[in-house]
């Protein structure tokens, strides 16, 4: 059964003609007509693709990620009017690495978009973040409010203190992607790399084994491998510092879409839903047939969903 808000105002994008496409090529291909460069900015290095010519719209991938997450969306955002700008978010992929504070991390984080976005000479952008992404996003529009437009927070949200705790669990949380996250990065083979990565989506087979093969190469690297060893606190916990109430969600000023899915592990949509709520211009929708990944899964009605947000 398909979810239907209950607590946020529901995004109405206009009806999904659908099906999704089952026939996806190599990334490469993919990505055809988009660009892949570094960007040296005042204190980072950032790698990015980018692809179109409009409105800047900025995505950011979750932990563990990189850029090409965002391969299946790029040419299809680019044709909908915007200059996509997907990002090796700071101490993932080929971007930089320093310095790390496990307390500053995100802090950190958010102001190394704030400078990409003035190294590329961008005043103003839409956010896409997903996963961690989306707490980066959350952190942007809280503390840059004059550099964010419109944000989508992608099966994630800030470091909220929530004053409720009912929400229904699915069965994978993340407990289980800890155990995966150290798995790989500890013995990094296929079959490890397969399991971490098919714990963000519903379908098993949607992850080609061109995803596994590129994170893989990676991951081979030692610099990546130490910043990803810190980033998923290998030998620590998961716990984090909640720097934010859900009194804090009144000043939030970006218009956002929470855009959930029906198969999100660890937090079910009534969560994403509820955290929409709160938000003084929140909206949320709900993608079925997807997990972690919706942009990689249901790629065809995320764009969809995400131009009508951004253009609406």
């Amino acid at each position: 059964t398909e979810y239907v808000a209950q607590y946020a105002v529901p995004f109405d994008p206009g009806p999904f003609a659908g099906p999704e496409r089952d026939d996806w090529s190599t990334i490469a291909r993919e990505l055809l007509g988009a660009q892949t460069r570094f960007v040296t900015g005042q204190r980072w290095t950032h790698r990015i693709i980018e692809q179109g010519t409009g409105v800047p719209l900025l995505l950011l991938h979750g932990v563990g990620g990189h850029a090409e997450v965002w391969s299946r969306n790029m040419s299809s955002l680019a044709h909908r009017g915007f200059r996509v700008i997907a990002v090796d978010v700071l101490y993932h992929g080929l971007s930089s690495k320093e310095p790390y504070d496990d307390h500053l991390r995100y802090e950190y984080q958010v102001d190394a978009v704030v400078d990409l976005l003035d190294a590329l000479g961008i005043e103003r952008a839409h956010v896409e973040g997903e996963s961690m992404g989306a707490t980066i996003a959350f952190h942007l529009g809280m503390r840059y409010t004059d550099r964010v437009g419109k944000v989508v927070l992608n099966t994630g949200f800030g470091h909220v203190a929530l004053e409720r705790e009912d929400f229904v669990g699915p069965s994978k949380d993340y407990s289980e992607l800890a155990h995966l996250s150290e798995q790989v990065l500890l013995d990094p083979s296929p079959e490890a790399m397969r399991a971490r990565l098919e714990w963000v989506v519903a379908d098993p087979a949607s992850i080609t084994q061109e995803m596994i093969d590129l994170r893989l190469r990676l991951y081979a690297d030692p610099g990546v491998n130490d910043a990803m060893r810190l980033i998923f606190r290998i030998g620590g916990n998961w716990d984090w510092d909640l720097p934010y109430t859900e009194a804090d969600c009144a000043s939030y000023g970006p218009e956002t879409l929470v855009l959930w899915t029906d198969q999100n592990p660890g937090q079910g949509p009534d969560l994403g839903d509820y955290v929409a709520s709160l938000l003084p211009q929140g909206s949320f929708y709900c993608i079925p047939g997807a997990a972690h990944w919706p942009q990689w899964e249901r790629p065809e009605e995320h764009d969809q969903v995400v131009g009508a947000f951004m253009q609406g």
